[in-house]
């Protein structure tokens, strides 16, 4: 019994060595230098190249090495049956909440416009604006949300969310889906940390940015899919938005050519708002090997219907 790790884009060699160090007597095989397909019964994966799980006869789980696992889902060649697991890790949540407030600080105190100021030479003021005049919506209300919610607010923003459902959870109005407009109108700083479902896909787009205060800012932090790219260059160009922080795209790495490089309110960062750290969750990810192996039911699983 094989464990098969696929790490497109990260150093598989960190993932061997930690899980090794927990059981010397796993058996690995790292993608592509595989010798034993039919031994292959649990797959470590981020990013794999689509259709390759269909060579692995004997495979019963796939677990994504991060939070998201759309990475996986949109694979429409997926063996039937396989199981799909997520990494839920306190680090992870943190790393996502500093991130999310680091970019919120940045947008109040206008630093990305004081940075391209300084290639410039220009000594230029402009008022900022204090976190207790700053209405931050995040959207996506679960773990991650919640999180990133806790932290603004402590950090004396003012917080809503968005759900499936309207809530209220410590003390943050959380809004569902019909009362999406009221949410929106709101909304100073947009943070989307939405799960991809088919309805989610293209969510970030030119009538919804419309529906946002004026001069808001939007902040990805969830999948490149959920933003409609060409919207957002229309929303800005033509003043719906002030700018945009976005760590995901819908090709990664994004491309040379690709517009968003070059534009002057687009912050662009590598996928790096939150990274895993094998030490962080080798143990959850050995765990669910052992379940597998005895038939017990899997930690972290997701509904693949559902999406998360």
């Amino acid at each position: 019994m094989s464990i098969l790790i696929v790490s497109q884009n990260r150093n598989p060699k960190s993932w061997v060595d930690t899980l090794k160090s927990k059981n010397q007597d796993l058996d690995i095989q790292v993608y592509p230098e595989v010798d034993r397909p039919d031994d292959v019964e649990f797959a470590i994966s981020w990013k794999h190249p689509e259709g390759i799980y269909q060579n692995y006869p004997n495979l019963k789980v796939i677990a994504s090495m991060g939070a998201g696992v759309n990475h996986i889902l949109k694979d429409d060649n997926l063996p039937k049956g396989v199981k799909i697991t997520r990494i839920v890790d306190e680090q992870l949540t943190k790393d996502m909440s500093d991130f999310v407030l680091l970019q919120c600080l940045a947008v109040t105190r206008n630093l990305f416009l004081h940075w391209q100021n300084q290639q410039k030479s220009n000594w230029k003021l402009k008022s900022y604006q204090t976190p207790e005049k700053t209405t931050v919506g995040i959207m996506g209300y679960g773990n991650l949300g919640q999180a990133a919610g806790e932290k603004l607010h402590k950090n004396e923003f003012k917080v809503i969310g968005y759900a499936n459902s309207s809530k209220t959870i410590n003390e943050i109005s959380v809004y569902g889906k019909q009362n999406m407009d009221e949410f929106l109108t709101q909304t100073d700083i947009l943070v989307c940390l939405l799960p991809v479902t088919s309805e989610t896909k293209g969510v970030l787009n030119f009538d919804l940015f419309k529906k946002l205060k004026p001069n808001a800012y939007l902040v990805n932090v969830a999948r490149g899919e959920h933003l409609v790219e060409n919207d957002l260059i229309k929303a800005i160009n033509e003043g719906f938005l002030s700018g945009a922080s976005l760590d995901v795209f819908q090709e990664e790495p994004l491309p040379e050519s690709h517009k968003f490089w070059e534009h002057s309110q687009i912050q662009v960062t590598p996928h790096i708002a939150s990274m895993t750290d094998p030490n962080s969750v080798a143990e959850q990810l050995l765990t669910n090997f052992e379940k597998m192996k005895s038939g017990e039911d899997l930690i972290h699983e997701v509904d693949v219907d559902k999406g998360y």
